[in-house]
């Protein structure tokens, strides 16, 4: 029988979206397509947080669906910590470079030389907004809507009820212990307001309703879902932590795996309302986290158990895997691929251009230097060639005051696709030792030196941008002066949630 060619190109067709459906088999550029973009980012939850990828105790049924139908980038890194992840998701370069050194003692605070990307999507004609957890600057200059968001709808600080020296602190209703999480005050656009029910709840639900009104109005948008959840203190709604307690396991355990199990139902919500509302087809919908794993233990029946860490020795704060591997799960229906795994070596800082790329948002000249690349050549086709990098972690978090330089080899690390090096003399073979067993420095003296040179040119690169480090504490916290001020003026209204 006489094949023609136009028919073998059709069985070849087939079979490719058979294997790989989507914009990697069809061939089609990303670039410009303006999609919705929706990313979920939780708190201080790890590669161990997750049934998919096997904890035994956890159940995350709507995660692990969504895991199942994602483009997954399997070798994805941000920072040790939460701020400092902040500020290189917005900006697209190392947090360090935007004078992010810290959490707290004003060293949070992303510079106000950096330009966001939701300030560039605006531009593009995208409404954003924000929903959750900020944390880079409490100071009004530092609000999210002065660094590019059309809606705003947070709570304060690095965690909800925080309060620190300087400024950097959450709402004083937030502080009370008895009633934390539940019930806070949040600041809507330029109202603190007060919310009813568990804080994880109120975030998904003022998210959804401002989606739904951007559907309606037929505006493309972005939609920042950042949880304070898992985020110690553990505490959650008491039908989140009714399993875990029936199962013998503390309290501290309940409280964190209740929040992970209350984020999962969230998500489902969030499923069934793209579902329901048919923005799936022009929605990319992200899924990751903002550090590694907190917490490596839990205690059952008065005994300390060993939590499920993926494989990973360490979790959030440190320099190695687990303090930076994180989950990153990627969905736009039709055009990525459903249960496909991209190992290349991706981080928080190519979300930069990825963003801007898709929304067909200009970056301009003059701004910060990008660290970071745009991920669409992956997208488009998961087995692009993808040149090799070096990433670099370091904690930060020396005293205040302190000069940077003597904590220049403390708690740091860089990043190839094979090579993991820490603290300028550890060595590990990532490829062939994923989880950090096997220090092999001494067989490999070339990868050393070159790791070891790449370092030392970023640092030397990197010191004079810390523009945070010699500036004084705050003499008040802004959000409690704004609270109270709002207060006397014309009290905290209600917040009336949207109806779903």
């Amino acid at each position: 029988m006489k094949v023609t060619l136009a028919l073998l190109s059709s069985l070849l067709l087939a079979f490719c979206l058979t294997l790989f459906p989507g914009a990697a088999a069809l061939g089609e550029s990303l670039a410009g397509s303006r999609p919705n973009i929706i990313l979920v980012m939780t708190d201080d939850q790890g590669m161990g947080d997750l049934s998919c990828l096997g904890n035994k105790v956890l159940r995350t049924p709507n995660l692990d669906r969504f895991h199942k139908i994602s483009t997954r980038f399997t070798d994805f890194h941000v920072s040790p910590t939460c701020a400092p992840t902040r500020s290189a998701i917005m900006s697209g370069r190392h947090e360090f470079r935007n004078g992010v050194t810290h959490t707290i003692k004003e060293r949070e605070r992303m510079a106000l030389s950096t330009t966001a990307f939701p300030k560039l999507l605006r531009k593009a004609g995208y409404s954003t907004g924000i929903f959750g957890k900020w944390h880079l600057g409490d100071e009004d200059a530092y609000q999210p809507y002065n660094r590019g968001f059309s809606e705003v709808f947070i709570h304060g600080a690095g965690g909800i009820g925080q309060s620190y020296p300087g400024s950097c602190a959450d709402f004083p209703p937030n502080r009370n212990r008895k009633t934390r999480y539940f019930d806070i005050a949040a600041l809507h656009n330029d109202t603190i307001v007060k919310t009813k029910g568990f804080c994880t709840d109120v975030f998904f639900q003022a998210a959804l309703g401002w989606i739904r009104q951007q559907q309606q109005a037929k505006t493309p948008f972005f939609a920042y879902i950042s949880t304070n959840a898992p985020h110690g203190p553990m505490i959650a709604p008491q039908k989140n932590k009714k399993r875990f307690a029936d199962l013998g396991w503390g309290d501290r355990t309940q409280g964190r795996y209740g929040m992970i199990e209350n984020i999962d139902e969230n998500f489902g919500l969030l499923m069934r309302k793209l579902d329901e509302w048919k923005l799936w087809d022009n929605t990319l919908v992200v899924f990751m986290t903002d550090n590694g794993q907190a917490g490596s233990s839990g205690r059952k029946n008065g005994k300390n158990v060993r939590m499920h860490s993926a494989g990973f020795k360490t979790g959030k704060g440190s320099q190695y895997e687990g303090g930076t591997h994180v989950p990153a799960f990627w969905r736009w229906k039709g055009k990525l691929g459903e249960g496909i795994d991209i190992p290349a070596l991706t981080a928080h800082i190519d979300l930069f251009k990825t963003f801007c790329e898709l929304a067909g948002a200009a970056i301009p000249e003059g701004i910060q230097e990008i660290d970071g690349r745009s991920l669409l050549p992956l997208l488009e086709k998961p087995k692009a060639e993808w040149p090799d990098r070096t990433l670099f972690t370091h904690k930060g978090r020396w005293e205040k005051g302190a000069d940077p330089n003597k904590s220049k080899l403390k708690s740091c690390a860089v990043r190839s696709q094979r090579w993991r090096f820490v603290d300028n003399r550890i060595l590990y073979d990532i490829s062939a030792d994923p989880y950090e067993k096997k220090d092999v420095a001494a067989e490999h003296p070339e990868v050393v030196h070159r790791l070891r040179k790449a370092y030392e040119a970023w640092w030397e690169k990197t010191v004079p941008l810390m523009v945070n480090e010699k500036a004084p504490y705050a003499p008040q916290q802004p959000q409690a002066v704004r609270y109270q001020e709002q207060l006397k003026k014309r009290g905290i209204p209600d917040w009336k949630a949207p109806k779903l």
